[in-house]
Protein backbone atom coordinates (compact mmCIF):
# COMPACT_ATOMS: atom_id res chain seq x y z
CA UNK A 1 0.00 0.00 0.00
CA UNK A 2 1.07 3.34 -0.81
CA UNK A 3 -0.12 6.73 -0.64
CA UNK A 4 -0.64 10.14 -2.59
CA UNK A 5 -1.31 14.01 -2.30
CA UNK A 6 -4.97 14.51 -3.14
CA UNK A 7 -3.25 16.90 -5.24
CA UNK A 8 -0.89 15.30 -7.67
CA UNK A 9 2.29 16.21 -6.95
CA UNK A 10 3.78 14.21 -3.64
CA UNK A 11 5.76 10.91 -5.50
CA UNK A 12 4.26 7.98 -3.21
CA UNK A 13 4.71 6.90 0.35
CA UNK A 14 4.47 4.23 3.29
CA UNK A 15 2.34 4.39 5.60
CA UNK A 16 5.05 5.51 8.24
CA UNK A 17 6.28 8.31 5.96
CA UNK A 18 2.96 9.52 5.19
CA UNK A 19 1.74 9.65 8.86
CA UNK A 20 4.75 11.77 9.77
CA UNK A 21 4.25 14.05 6.60
CA UNK A 22 0.70 15.08 7.81
CA UNK A 23 0.13 17.87 5.26
CA UNK A 24 0.98 16.59 2.10
CA UNK A 25 4.09 18.84 0.88
CA UNK A 26 1.99 19.77 -1.85
CA UNK A 27 -0.61 21.55 -0.03
CA UNK A 28 -2.85 18.27 -0.57
CA UNK A 29 -3.96 15.42 1.53
CA UNK A 30 -2.25 11.85 1.79
CA UNK A 31 -4.55 9.47 0.85
CA UNK A 32 -3.88 5.78 0.23
CA UNK A 33 -3.56 4.83 -4.01
CA UNK A 34 -5.94 1.84 -3.49
CA UNK A 35 -8.78 1.41 -1.25
CA UNK A 36 -8.69 -2.06 0.18
CA UNK A 37 -11.65 -3.81 -0.20
CA UNK A 38 -13.57 -6.25 2.67
CA UNK A 39 -15.63 -8.90 1.28
CA UNK A 40 -18.75 -10.11 2.92
CA UNK A 41 -17.27 -12.96 4.25
CA UNK A 42 -14.19 -11.37 5.66
CA UNK A 43 -16.70 -9.25 7.18
CA UNK A 44 -18.41 -12.03 8.49
CA UNK A 45 -15.44 -13.42 9.91
CA UNK A 46 -14.58 -10.00 12.12
CA UNK A 47 -18.04 -10.50 13.89
CA UNK A 48 -16.13 -12.32 17.28
CA UNK A 49 -13.68 -10.13 17.13
CA UNK A 50 -12.86 -7.48 20.03
CA UNK A 51 -12.55 -3.74 19.46
CA UNK A 52 -8.58 -4.53 19.70
CA UNK A 53 -8.70 -7.34 17.47
CA UNK A 54 -10.51 -5.26 14.79
CA UNK A 55 -8.60 -2.34 14.89
CA UNK A 56 -5.55 -4.32 13.54
CA UNK A 57 -7.43 -6.17 11.10
CA UNK A 58 -8.48 -3.32 9.25
CA UNK A 59 -4.95 -1.57 9.91
CA UNK A 60 -2.86 -4.81 8.65
CA UNK A 61 -4.81 -3.54 5.49
CA UNK A 62 -3.18 -0.17 5.32
CA UNK A 63 0.74 -0.63 7.01
CA UNK A 64 2.54 -2.26 4.56
CA UNK A 65 4.09 -4.63 7.74
CA UNK A 66 5.93 -1.47 7.96
CA UNK A 67 5.22 -2.08 12.20
CA UNK A 68 5.89 -5.86 12.85
CA UNK A 69 2.69 -7.34 14.14
CA UNK A 70 3.31 -8.12 18.10
CA UNK A 71 4.52 -4.53 18.18
CA UNK A 72 1.50 -3.06 16.71
CA UNK A 73 -0.86 -5.05 18.61
CA UNK A 74 1.43 -3.69 22.09
CA UNK A 75 0.44 0.15 21.17
CA UNK A 76 -2.81 -0.87 20.52
CA UNK A 77 -3.65 -2.71 24.33
CA UNK A 78 -1.52 0.78 25.60
CA UNK A 79 -3.76 2.56 23.53
CA UNK A 80 -7.00 1.49 24.72
CA UNK A 81 -6.16 0.36 28.56
CA UNK A 82 -7.17 4.09 29.78
CA UNK A 83 -10.78 3.89 28.38
CA UNK A 84 -13.33 3.00 30.99
CA UNK A 85 -15.72 0.49 28.81
CA UNK A 86 -13.38 -2.82 27.90
CA UNK A 87 -15.53 -2.60 24.44
CA UNK A 88 -13.78 0.70 23.87
CA UNK A 89 -16.82 2.03 22.05
CA UNK A 90 -19.95 0.26 23.16
CA UNK A 91 -22.99 0.70 21.43
CA UNK A 92 -26.57 1.67 23.53
CA UNK A 93 -29.98 1.03 21.83
CA UNK A 94 -32.58 3.41 22.47
CA UNK A 95 -35.54 1.75 20.52
CA UNK A 96 -35.66 -0.67 17.72
CA UNK A 97 -34.81 2.37 15.06
CA UNK A 98 -32.05 3.66 16.84
CA UNK A 99 -28.49 3.59 18.21
CA UNK A 100 -26.19 5.67 19.72
CA UNK A 101 -22.42 4.76 19.87
CA UNK A 102 -20.60 5.73 22.62
CA UNK A 103 -17.91 7.00 21.69
CA UNK A 104 -16.58 9.04 24.62
CA UNK A 105 -15.27 6.60 27.21
CA UNK A 106 -11.04 7.14 26.70
CA UNK A 107 -9.08 10.02 29.23
CA UNK A 108 -10.92 13.14 28.05
CA UNK A 109 -14.53 11.90 27.45
CA UNK A 110 -14.55 12.81 23.91
CA UNK A 111 -14.30 10.48 19.92
CA UNK A 112 -10.93 12.07 19.37
CA UNK A 113 -9.63 9.64 22.12
CA UNK A 114 -10.29 6.81 20.06
CA UNK A 115 -7.69 7.82 17.68
CA UNK A 116 -5.18 10.07 19.71
CA UNK A 117 -4.14 7.92 21.84
CA UNK A 118 -3.13 5.68 19.28
CA UNK A 119 -1.67 8.42 17.28
CA UNK A 120 -0.13 8.95 20.86
CA UNK A 121 1.81 5.76 21.03
CA UNK A 122 2.88 5.73 17.70
CA UNK A 123 4.90 8.90 17.51
CA UNK A 124 6.30 7.64 20.41
CA UNK A 125 7.47 4.37 18.70
CA UNK A 126 8.92 6.35 16.09
CA UNK A 127 10.60 8.50 17.86
CA UNK A 128 12.67 5.87 19.25
CA UNK A 129 12.90 3.83 16.39
CA UNK A 130 14.24 6.36 14.57
CA UNK A 131 15.97 8.31 17.15
CA UNK A 132 14.28 11.54 16.28
CA UNK A 133 12.90 14.61 18.38
CA UNK A 134 8.95 14.83 17.44
CA UNK A 135 7.26 18.23 17.55
CA UNK A 136 3.47 17.66 17.06
CA UNK A 137 1.49 20.90 16.26
CA UNK A 138 -2.08 21.40 16.12
CA UNK A 139 -4.62 23.21 16.29
CA UNK A 140 -8.31 22.62 17.84
CA UNK A 141 -11.98 23.53 18.68
CA UNK A 142 -12.29 21.77 21.69
CA UNK A 143 -11.71 18.38 21.64
CA UNK A 144 -8.91 17.30 19.90
CA UNK A 145 -5.97 19.54 22.40
CA UNK A 146 -6.99 17.60 24.91
CA UNK A 147 -6.85 14.44 23.78
CA UNK A 148 -3.75 14.61 21.75
CA UNK A 149 -2.10 16.44 24.90
CA UNK A 150 -2.99 13.32 26.87
CA UNK A 151 -2.02 10.96 24.20
CA UNK A 152 1.76 12.84 24.51
CA UNK A 153 2.06 14.19 27.83
CA UNK A 154 5.66 13.19 29.48
CA UNK A 155 6.22 11.10 26.28
CA UNK A 156 10.19 11.15 25.92
CA UNK A 157 11.44 12.24 22.67
CA UNK A 158 7.88 14.50 21.93
CA UNK A 159 6.87 17.94 22.64
CA UNK A 160 3.32 19.24 21.61
CA UNK A 161 1.99 22.53 21.13
CA UNK A 162 -2.11 23.30 20.80
CA UNK A 163 -3.57 25.74 19.48
CA UNK A 164 -7.22 27.13 20.77
CA UNK A 165 -9.99 29.78 19.86
CA UNK A 166 -9.36 31.84 23.63
CA UNK A 167 -12.33 31.49 25.23
CA UNK A 168 -14.34 29.93 22.32
CA UNK A 169 -14.48 26.70 23.73
CA UNK A 170 -16.19 25.09 26.80
CA UNK A 171 -14.53 25.44 30.45
CA UNK A 172 -13.98 21.61 30.59
CA UNK A 173 -12.51 21.64 27.26
CA UNK A 174 -9.93 24.56 28.11
CA UNK A 175 -9.48 23.25 31.52
CA UNK A 176 -8.32 19.23 30.13
CA UNK A 177 -5.89 21.30 28.08
CA UNK A 178 -4.35 23.78 30.49
CA UNK A 179 -4.50 21.98 33.99
CA UNK A 180 -1.46 19.77 32.30
CA UNK A 181 1.90 21.38 33.53
CA UNK A 182 4.28 18.74 32.04
CA UNK A 183 7.54 20.21 29.99
CA UNK A 184 6.48 19.11 26.52
CA UNK A 185 3.24 20.51 25.97
CA UNK A 186 2.90 23.97 25.44
CA UNK A 187 -1.00 25.82 25.31
CA UNK A 188 -1.48 29.02 23.18
CA UNK A 189 -4.99 30.37 23.59
CA UNK A 190 -5.27 32.85 20.65
CA UNK A 191 -7.73 35.48 20.11
CA UNK A 192 -9.82 34.37 17.56
CA UNK A 193 -11.61 31.29 16.04
CA UNK A 194 -10.79 27.86 15.23
CA UNK A 195 -10.67 28.38 11.71
CA UNK A 196 -7.78 31.21 11.82
CA UNK A 197 -6.23 28.78 14.52
CA UNK A 198 -6.21 26.03 11.87
CA UNK A 199 -5.44 28.45 9.20
CA UNK A 200 -2.15 28.93 10.47
CA UNK A 201 -1.54 25.37 11.32
CA UNK A 202 -1.55 24.86 7.76
CA UNK A 203 0.67 27.72 6.97
CA UNK A 204 3.26 26.13 9.09
CA UNK A 205 3.14 23.29 7.90
CA UNK A 206 3.32 24.40 4.04
CA UNK A 207 6.33 26.05 4.77
CA UNK A 208 8.74 23.40 4.04
CA UNK A 209 11.63 25.07 5.59
CA UNK A 210 10.10 25.88 8.66
CA UNK A 211 8.44 22.28 8.88
CA UNK A 212 11.67 20.06 8.33
CA UNK A 213 13.98 22.25 10.65
CA UNK A 214 11.87 21.80 13.41
CA UNK A 215 10.45 18.28 12.88
CA UNK A 216 6.99 19.28 13.24
CA UNK A 217 4.11 16.49 12.91
CA UNK A 218 0.06 16.88 12.41
CA UNK A 219 -2.01 15.62 15.01
CA UNK A 220 -5.26 17.00 13.50
CA UNK A 221 -7.10 15.05 10.82
CA UNK A 222 -5.20 15.86 8.16
CA UNK A 223 -3.25 13.14 9.30
CA UNK A 224 -4.55 10.15 7.56
CA UNK A 225 -3.97 7.78 10.50
CA UNK A 226 -6.40 9.54 12.08
CA UNK A 227 -8.98 8.80 9.58
CA UNK A 228 -8.03 5.20 9.66
CA UNK A 229 -8.80 4.68 13.11
CA UNK A 230 -12.02 6.33 13.32
CA UNK A 231 -13.15 3.51 10.73
CA UNK A 232 -12.85 0.80 12.98
CA UNK A 233 -15.72 1.98 15.38
CA UNK A 234 -18.17 1.93 11.94
CA UNK A 235 -17.23 -1.37 11.33
CA UNK A 236 -17.64 -2.59 15.41
CA UNK A 237 -21.12 -0.67 15.29
CA UNK A 238 -22.19 -2.31 12.65
CA UNK A 239 -21.27 -5.70 13.26
CA UNK A 240 -22.50 -5.12 16.93
CA UNK A 241 -25.87 -4.12 15.64
CA UNK A 242 -26.23 -7.37 12.99
CA UNK A 243 -24.67 -9.59 15.40
CA UNK A 244 -26.87 -12.84 14.99
CA UNK A 245 -29.20 -11.73 12.37
CA UNK A 246 -29.44 -14.05 9.35
CA UNK A 247 -30.06 -11.65 7.12
CA UNK A 248 -27.41 -8.36 8.07
CA UNK A 249 -29.39 -4.97 7.97
CA UNK A 250 -28.18 -1.78 6.01
CA UNK A 251 -27.40 0.85 8.63
CA UNK A 252 -27.73 4.45 8.77
CA UNK A 253 -24.73 6.53 10.64
CA UNK A 254 -25.92 9.83 11.67
CA UNK A 255 -22.64 11.54 12.53
CA UNK A 256 -21.85 15.24 14.35
CA UNK A 257 -19.03 16.71 12.17
CA UNK A 258 -17.70 20.14 12.06
CA UNK A 259 -13.73 19.09 10.06
CA UNK A 260 -15.59 16.63 8.38
CA UNK A 261 -13.10 13.98 9.77
CA UNK A 262 -15.61 12.11 11.44
CA UNK A 263 -17.71 11.57 8.54
CA UNK A 264 -15.06 10.52 6.04
CA UNK A 265 -13.98 7.66 8.03
CA UNK A 266 -17.03 6.51 7.73
CA UNK A 267 -17.30 7.46 3.89
CA UNK A 268 -14.02 5.35 3.61
CA UNK A 269 -15.50 2.50 5.72
CA UNK A 270 -18.31 2.36 3.14
CA UNK A 271 -15.39 1.98 0.35
CA UNK A 272 -13.96 0.01 1.87
CA UNK A 273 -16.90 -2.63 1.60
CA UNK A 274 -19.13 -2.02 4.81
CA UNK A 275 -23.26 -2.24 3.86
CA UNK A 276 -23.46 1.25 5.20
CA UNK A 277 -27.04 2.96 3.88
CA UNK A 278 -27.34 6.40 5.07
CA UNK A 279 -24.53 8.54 5.78
CA UNK A 280 -25.85 11.83 7.63
CA UNK A 281 -23.88 14.73 8.37
CA UNK A 282 -25.04 16.64 11.06
CA UNK A 283 -23.61 20.20 11.61
CA UNK A 284 -24.96 22.86 13.87
CA UNK A 285 -25.65 26.63 12.78
CA UNK A 286 -22.02 26.73 11.09
CA UNK A 287 -23.81 24.62 8.32
CA UNK A 288 -21.10 25.19 5.42
CA UNK A 289 -21.87 21.21 4.61
CA UNK A 290 -25.41 20.93 5.19
CA UNK A 291 -25.22 23.63 2.30
CA UNK A 292 -23.03 22.03 0.11
CA UNK A 293 -25.03 18.63 0.23
CA UNK A 294 -27.95 20.72 -0.44
CA UNK A 295 -27.13 23.11 -3.13
CA UNK A 296 -23.77 22.20 -4.52
CA UNK A 297 -21.97 25.08 -2.87
CA UNK A 298 -18.97 25.05 -0.77
CA UNK A 299 -18.46 28.50 0.71
CA UNK A 300 -17.59 29.72 4.11
CA UNK A 301 -20.20 31.82 5.67
CA UNK A 302 -20.28 34.02 8.88
CA UNK A 303 -18.64 32.34 11.76
CA UNK A 304 -21.21 31.67 14.61
CA UNK A 305 -20.59 30.75 18.35
CA UNK A 306 -23.27 27.84 19.81
CA UNK A 307 -23.60 25.10 22.70
CA UNK A 308 -21.53 22.85 20.11
CA UNK A 309 -18.39 24.66 20.33
CA UNK A 310 -16.45 21.52 19.05
CA UNK A 311 -18.37 22.18 15.64
CA UNK A 312 -18.08 25.34 15.19
CA UNK A 313 -16.34 25.19 11.68
CA UNK A 314 -16.23 27.04 8.32
CA UNK A 315 -14.03 25.35 6.42
CA UNK A 316 -13.50 21.41 6.64
CA UNK A 317 -9.97 20.62 6.27
CA UNK A 318 -10.69 16.43 5.25
CA UNK A 319 -13.52 18.04 2.24
CA UNK A 320 -10.27 18.00 0.01
CA UNK A 321 -10.18 13.94 1.10
CA UNK A 322 -14.14 13.85 -0.40
CA UNK A 323 -13.38 16.15 -3.20
CA UNK A 324 -10.67 13.91 -4.50
CA UNK A 325 -12.95 10.93 -4.52
CA UNK A 326 -16.11 12.71 -5.88
CA UNK A 327 -14.00 14.09 -9.05
CA UNK A 328 -12.73 10.37 -10.18
CA UNK A 329 -9.32 10.77 -8.52
CA UNK A 330 -8.45 13.20 -10.41
CA UNK A 331 -6.00 15.57 -8.41
CA UNK A 332 -5.50 18.21 -11.50
CA UNK A 333 -9.28 18.87 -10.99
CA UNK A 334 -8.80 19.06 -7.11
CA UNK A 335 -5.89 21.11 -7.74
CA UNK A 336 -7.89 23.84 -9.55
CA UNK A 337 -10.99 23.55 -7.17
CA UNK A 338 -8.85 24.06 -4.12
CA UNK A 339 -7.19 27.25 -6.53
CA UNK A 340 -10.64 28.37 -7.05
CA UNK A 341 -11.44 28.33 -3.00
CA UNK A 342 -8.82 30.12 -2.31
CA UNK A 343 -9.00 32.79 -5.23
CA UNK A 344 -12.71 33.24 -5.05
CA UNK A 345 -13.56 32.13 -1.66
CA UNK A 346 -16.02 29.19 -3.06
CA UNK A 347 -16.42 26.46 -4.93
CA UNK A 348 -19.86 24.99 -6.86
CA UNK A 349 -20.62 21.31 -7.85
CA UNK A 350 -23.19 20.33 -10.15
CA UNK A 351 -24.86 18.37 -12.36
CA UNK A 352 -23.82 14.65 -12.07
CA UNK A 353 -21.26 15.50 -9.49
CA UNK A 354 -24.27 17.13 -7.33
CA UNK A 355 -26.28 14.09 -7.91
CA UNK A 356 -23.80 11.53 -6.64
CA UNK A 357 -22.85 13.75 -3.39
CA UNK A 358 -26.89 13.55 -2.49
CA UNK A 359 -27.11 10.14 -3.48
CA UNK A 360 -23.63 9.71 -0.67
CA UNK A 361 -25.30 12.15 1.84
CA UNK A 362 -27.73 13.46 3.02
CA UNK A 363 -27.12 16.53 5.44
CA UNK A 364 -28.66 18.65 8.43
CA UNK A 365 -27.44 21.62 10.41
CA UNK A 366 -29.42 21.91 13.78
CA UNK A 367 -30.21 24.90 15.42
CA UNK A 368 -29.20 25.78 18.83
CA UNK A 369 -32.65 25.17 19.64
CA UNK A 370 -33.23 22.07 18.03
CA UNK A 371 -30.38 20.39 20.39
CA UNK A 372 -31.49 21.79 23.68
CA UNK A 373 -34.88 20.75 22.78
CA UNK A 374 -33.66 17.47 21.55
CA UNK A 375 -31.37 17.52 25.13
CA UNK A 376 -34.73 17.88 27.04
CA UNK A 377 -36.68 14.91 25.11
CA UNK A 378 -33.85 12.14 25.09
CA UNK A 379 -33.30 12.24 28.64
CA UNK A 380 -37.44 12.80 29.51
CA UNK A 381 -38.47 10.08 27.15
CA UNK A 382 -35.71 7.53 27.20
CA UNK A 383 -33.61 8.84 30.17
CA UNK A 384 -30.10 9.19 27.92
CA UNK A 385 -28.77 12.53 28.00
CA UNK A 386 -26.89 14.05 25.11
CA UNK A 387 -23.99 16.37 24.84
CA UNK A 388 -24.92 19.21 22.72
CA UNK A 389 -23.14 17.76 19.62
CA UNK A 390 -24.45 14.35 19.81
CA UNK A 391 -27.91 16.34 20.03
CA UNK A 392 -27.36 17.70 16.63
CA UNK A 393 -26.57 14.08 15.53
CA UNK A 394 -30.44 13.26 16.79
CA UNK A 395 -31.43 15.95 14.67
CA UNK A 396 -29.96 14.90 11.79
CA UNK A 397 -31.20 11.12 12.39
CA UNK A 398 -34.88 12.60 13.22
CA UNK A 399 -34.77 14.39 9.96
CA UNK A 400 -33.18 11.56 7.50
CA UNK A 401 -35.23 8.60 9.27
CA UNK A 402 -37.90 6.47 7.31
CA UNK A 403 -39.90 3.52 8.29
CA UNK A 404 -37.66 0.17 8.48
CA UNK A 405 -34.17 1.69 8.83
CA UNK A 406 -31.75 1.59 11.28
CA UNK A 407 -29.59 4.61 12.59
CA UNK A 408 -26.60 4.41 14.77
CA UNK A 409 -25.88 7.72 15.81
CA UNK A 410 -22.36 8.88 17.56
CA UNK A 411 -22.09 9.75 20.69
CA UNK A 412 -19.37 12.15 20.60
CA UNK A 413 -18.61 13.66 24.06
CA UNK A 414 -19.79 13.25 27.29
CA UNK A 415 -22.36 15.70 28.73
CA UNK A 416 -20.01 16.92 31.43
CA UNK A 417 -17.90 18.60 28.93
CA UNK A 418 -20.57 21.15 27.82
CA UNK A 419 -22.64 21.77 31.06
CA UNK A 420 -23.26 25.49 29.79
CA UNK A 421 -25.60 23.82 27.18
CA UNK A 422 -27.20 21.17 30.03
CA UNK A 423 -28.18 23.91 32.33
CA UNK A 424 -29.96 25.45 29.67
CA UNK A 425 -32.26 23.14 29.95
CA UNK A 426 -32.95 22.86 33.28
CA UNK A 427 -30.86 19.54 34.01
CA UNK A 428 -28.57 18.72 37.15
CA UNK A 429 -25.43 16.44 35.94
CA UNK A 430 -23.09 14.45 37.85
CA UNK A 431 -19.55 15.03 37.17
CA UNK A 432 -17.42 12.30 36.76
CA UNK A 433 -14.53 12.30 39.41
CA UNK A 434 -11.67 13.11 36.75
CA UNK A 435 -13.72 16.33 35.43
CA UNK A 436 -14.91 17.48 38.58
CA UNK A 437 -11.31 17.62 40.30
CA UNK A 438 -10.97 19.91 36.94
CA UNK A 439 -12.04 22.85 38.31
CA UNK A 440 -9.63 23.21 41.15
CA UNK A 441 -6.62 23.19 39.55
CA UNK A 442 -3.97 25.71 38.18
CA UNK A 443 -3.90 26.34 34.64
CA UNK A 444 -1.09 26.66 32.45
CA UNK A 445 -1.76 28.37 29.13
CA UNK A 446 -0.14 31.82 27.07
CA UNK A 447 -2.75 34.13 25.58
CA UNK A 448 -1.87 35.80 22.30
CA UNK A 449 -3.06 37.54 19.60
CA UNK A 450 -4.37 36.26 16.21
CA UNK A 451 -0.36 37.17 14.91
CA UNK A 452 1.39 34.20 12.80
CA UNK A 453 4.60 35.82 13.80
CA UNK A 454 3.99 35.61 17.33
CA UNK A 455 3.07 32.15 17.47
CA UNK A 456 6.16 31.00 15.55
CA UNK A 457 8.34 32.79 17.92
CA UNK A 458 6.01 31.10 20.90
CA UNK A 459 7.01 27.72 19.20
CA UNK A 460 10.69 28.80 18.48
CA UNK A 461 11.17 29.36 22.20
CA UNK A 462 9.36 26.05 22.79
CA UNK A 463 11.38 24.04 20.65
CA UNK A 464 15.16 25.06 22.47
Amino acid sequence: MQYVSTRGHVKPKGFIDTVLMGLADDGGLMIPEQTPVVSSEQLQAWASLSYEQLFLEIFSLYINDEIPKDELRAMVARSYSSFRNKEVTPLKKVHDSLYILELFHGPTFAFKDVALQFMGEFYSYVSKKQGEIIHILGATSGDTGAAAIQGVRGKEGIKICILHPHQRVSKIQELQMTTVQDDNVLNLAVKGNFDDCQKIIKDLFFDLKFKGKHHLRAINSINFVRILAQTVYYFYAYLQVNQGNDKPQLINFSVPSGNFGNVFSGYLAKKMGLPVNKLIIATNENNILERFVRTGEYKPGDFRSTHSPSMDIQVASNFERYLYYLLNEDAEKVSAYMEQLKSEGKIVITGEDLLKVQSEFVALGATNQQCLDLIAKYKSEHDYLLDPHTACGIAAYEHAHMDGEVTVALATAHPAKFDEAIILCEIEQEFPEEIAKLLDQPQFQTVVELDEAEIVRQLIDFYQ
